[in-house]
């Protein structure tokens, strides 16, 4: 159940950068990337771009978080695609939609990760990096969102990057705020 809400989330909040032509980081910033200069779907891209990395994911993170990685993976690619055929944007304002699509994004990320799973991509190679190698998950993906971000100046206007680095800053905000060790422990 909180796979399929977290991806809900994450596919609300997704659709909406894509309507507003904003981007993240990871494998969901490639495929956004892709969409931007393609005109292919985000799904679509999305869920084939993360099909080699199920392969790392099951040989060095387990059958378990790899097949709830999967099933993440294969809903927000679906349910992004699926969204604008039930769900109209109309006028938004970019502010409110990198907060909101922030909010969203991270809110669902922080759900993932409470049950073991993962958006795929990128987090799969930054979770073994970390767990393997010593490599710290959180400088390697920064050092991927870098990559994207100076990449989207070549496919979307500045102020595009400008809010989606805003949105990355609320995404984070929840991250940080919500994901530490004894968080939200039950209470006797």
């Amino acid at each position: 159940m909180s796979i399929s809400v977290a991806s809900i989330l994450l596919s609300f909040g997704i659709a909406l950068f894509s309507y507003k032509g904003f981007l993240i980081g990871g494998t969901a910033g490639l495929a956004f990337l892709i969409q931007y200069a393609g005109g292919l779907s985000f799904g679509k891209v999305f869920f084939l771009i993360n099909i080699p990395f199920y392969i790392l994911a099951l040989w060095k993170l387990g059958r378990v978080f790899t097949l709830k990685t999967f099933i993440t993976v294969f809903l927000v690619s679906f349910c992004t695609d699926y969204l604008p055929t039930v769900f109209e944007f109309g006028e938004v304002n970019p502010f409110y939609a990198a907060a909101l699509g922030g909010f969203l994004i991270g809110t669902g990320l922080l759900m993932l990760f409470r049950h073991k799973a993962s958006l795929g991509g990128l987090n799969i190679v930054s979770i073994y990096l970390q767990k393997y190698h010593n490599i710290s998950a959180g400088k390697f993906q920064m050092a991927v969102d870098v990559l994207i971000i100076v990449a989207a100046f070549f496919t979307v206007d500045i102020y595009s990057v400008l809010y989606s680095v805003l949105a990355a800053v609320f995404l984070n905000l929840i991250l940080a705020v919500n994901h530490r060790p004894g968080r939200y422990l039950a209470m006797d």
